[in-house]
């Protein structure tokens, strides 16, 4: 069992969904309407459906399942047939809750594996007639904004810069944002190539020795530096002292977890979680140590996060190391909330 001796973990201030800048009176017809937002990226598939509520919004249905649509793609270049097949099944069940639900507004986006795949339009036409879902292939640009539209409100208060990140199955976006206005301004980011999915199957052999293993974890962080220089070298020289970092990811709610030592995931002790980032540190060390066998039984992880967990850890130190706060904020929002926020705050405006 990971057991890091670290201080105690610390709660940010309740965060409501919504951000103040579209704060508006929320009518009775607008309570009414169902919303959606499903995210399918190269890892996961996620869809969430809310209703207004004063200037958030309340989940009335959830579905995620992990899919691995762009398992193979690096080095094939196209999204293999089982993939494809896994996604659909996923989506065919979000169309039914879709329908359900009387869902009357919904975005659904597609993410870094269908802008990588040279078969991501014939899949995504393939989603269209088999499910009725109309898949958008969003810029890692839009990514990047969507996720901190979605999670800002975690951030911890302070007037310094604030780095915000979201670890993916096929890339990970880095957003510098200054909040010094209520809605938070971005001032620099970068989509690096390297997620959990792409960063495993760039180290495809299983190393059978504890040695090997952190040999493994180390060129594996390395990759991630050198993909992360560029945005790096545009970063303050002078760090403020009151630097602050957010990860919104599947990576970071599951160290946290383990930093919590829960016995399964509980996302209202994970979601706005604030902790020492050397804990996280410490226990991404561990873990890249043990073997696949020896992860899937640490709680939180278990068999669909036991190979990929260890890539998400290299990502997260090559991230700290080049932004060192001395905390970590965690998230368990992002796109999909801020996809819902937004077409809230829209629908609203026009009517």
């Amino acid at each position: 069992m990971v057991d890091p001796s670290t201080p105690s973990p610390h709660r940010s201030a309740p965060a409501q969904a919504g951000l103040a800048a579209n704060r508006q009176p929320v009518q009775r017809w607008h309570q009414r309407r169902a919303y959606a937002a499903l995210d399918l990226g190269t890892n996961n598939c996620r869809l969430l459906i809310a209703k207004p509520e004063g200037d958030g919004f309340v989940v009335v249905d959830a579905f995620s399942r992990i899919v691995r649509l762009g398992e193979g793609l690096s080095a094939n270049g196209r999204l293999s047939d089982a993939a494809i097949e896994r996604a659909i099944a996923a989506l065919k069940i979000c169309a039914d809750k879709l329908k359900r639900r009387h869902v009357t507004l919904a975005r659904s986006v597609a993410t870094e594996a269908c802008r990588q795949a040279a078969n991501g339009q014939d899949f995504i036409d393939r989603v269209y007639n088999e499910t009725g879902i109309a898949l958008d292939i969003i810029s890692a640009e839009e990514e990047a904004r969507l996720a901190v539209i979605g999670c800002h409100t975690l951030l911890e208060p302070g007037d310094g810069q604030a780095l915000i990140f979201d670890i993916g199955g096929g890339s990970t976006e880095l957003v510098l944002v200054d909040t010094l206005e209520s809605a938070p301004k971005i001032l620099d980011w970068q989509s690096a190539p390297w997620g959990v999915v792409s960063l495993t199957e760039s180290e495809p052999d299983i190393a059978d020795n504890a040695p090997a293993r952190l040999a493994a974890y180390a060129r594996m962080k390395a990759r991630v530096t050198e993909s992360f220089a560029p945005f790096a070298a545009r970063l303050p020289a002078e760090k403020l002292p009151d630097i602050r970092l957010l990860g919104t990811s599947g990576t970071v709610t599951t160290l946290a977890s383990l930093y919590l030592k829960l016995s399964s995931y509980d996302r209202s002790a994970i979601d706005g979680l604030i902790v020492p980032t050397q804990a996280m540190r410490a226990i991404s060390t561990e873990l890249s140590a043990m073997s696949v066998a020896d992860r899937e039984n640490q709680p939180c992880i278990g068999h669909e996060r036991a190979d990929l967990v260890v890539a998400g850890c290299a990502i997260l130190e090559a991230i700290t190391d080049i932004w060192p706060a001395e905390r970590l904020g965690v998230a368990d929002r992002g796109i999909r909330e801020g996809i819902l926020r937004l077409l809230m705050a829209r629908d609203g405006d026009k009517r």
